[in-house]
């Protein structure tokens, strides 16, 4: 007797939702082109004020919601389960275990195709998951859209930039370690309770680490946040020097964000999550 099989499942379409412009622009320029899209923002509990208004703005954009992930699970979950060990550039426990499974736990077996908001002027992946099931596509890259073309598309949607651009380069959590020396400084002008939130976390693992290893984490590399900010000074002063140089570099009326993107010094490193930062 021969065995029948049923019919192949059709693929889900998904993308992801990081909270910057990219990833929110690819959603609106795929929303009419995909309407069985399904929407998600792996939530680490640690997301900045602005992150979770820009979100409501996108989803009545939208007019469907964002799959909210990790309810159950945040980062002081999993700071727990590392035994108070802070993410770092070398061991990002936060990107797996925040942004990877949640996503690949939520769709399971299903045969899915992702859409990545990766830009035509990008040089660089992003996230592709290496599970079988899941097949990358990047429509920006293949459709030749840039960095103005993003901008286009946010602002005819009427829903233009998340706020936490006037200050900050990158989506991700208050307490990114890839945060610019300037950016902590703008937290904590813009969220003090934010700053001393990520400034207790780094003193508990303090004191727990000197007592059993004797080691020293912190959230920005090389120092304490209480030794940046007693560097604020200094920090700001290189900021504007690297402003001035990168308005000179644009051409004249770009976004303020373009200036604060191209105003890199020697306190910054360039590199940044490519799961978060999208």
């Amino acid at each position: 007797m021969t065995q029948t099989t049923g019919p192949a499942l059709k693929p889900r379409h998904v993308l992801g939702i990081s909270g910057g412009k990219d990833s929110s622009a690819l959603a609106i320029y795929m929303r009419d082109r995909v309407p069985e899209m399904e929407y998600f923002f792996c939530d680490t509990g640690a997301e900045l004020p602005e992150t979770y208004e820009y979100l409501n703005r996108l989803e009545a954009a939208l007019g469907k919601p964002i799959m909210r992930l990790n309810a159950e699970r945040d980062f002081d979950h999993w700071l727990e389960v590392y035994q108070g060990t802070l993410p770092s550039p070398q061991m990002r426990w936060c990107t797996k275990n925040l942004k990877i499974k949640p996503l690949e736990q939520w769709v399971g077996d299903d045969p899915v195709t992702s859409y990545v908001a990766i830009r035509a002027d990008e040089n660089r992946l992003g996230y592709v998951s290496t599970k079988p099931n899941i097949q990358a596509v990047f429509p920006f890259r293949e459709e030749g859209i840039d960095k103005e073309g993003v901008n286009r598309i946010l602002d005819e949607a009427g829903i233009g930039l998340p706020d936490y651009y006037e200050w900050r380069t990158r989506s991700g959590c208050y307490f990114c370690f890839f945060q610019r020396k300037q950016e902590w400084v703008g937290l904590k002008d813009r969220h003090p309770d934010l700053f001393e939130k990520a400034v207790a976390y780094e003193e508990k693992v303090r004191h727990r680490d000197t007592a059993m290893r004797g080691r020293h984490y912190t959230w920005s590399q090389g120092e304490s946040l209480h030794e940046l900010i007693e560097r604020r000074e200094e920090i700001e002063a290189k900021h504007q020097t690297a402003m001035e140089r990168a308005a000179k570099r644009i051409k004249p009326n770009r976004p303020l964000l373009e200036v604060l993107s191209d105003a890199l010094n020697a306190d910054d490193d360039e590199a940044g999550c490519s799961v978060c930062h999208l």
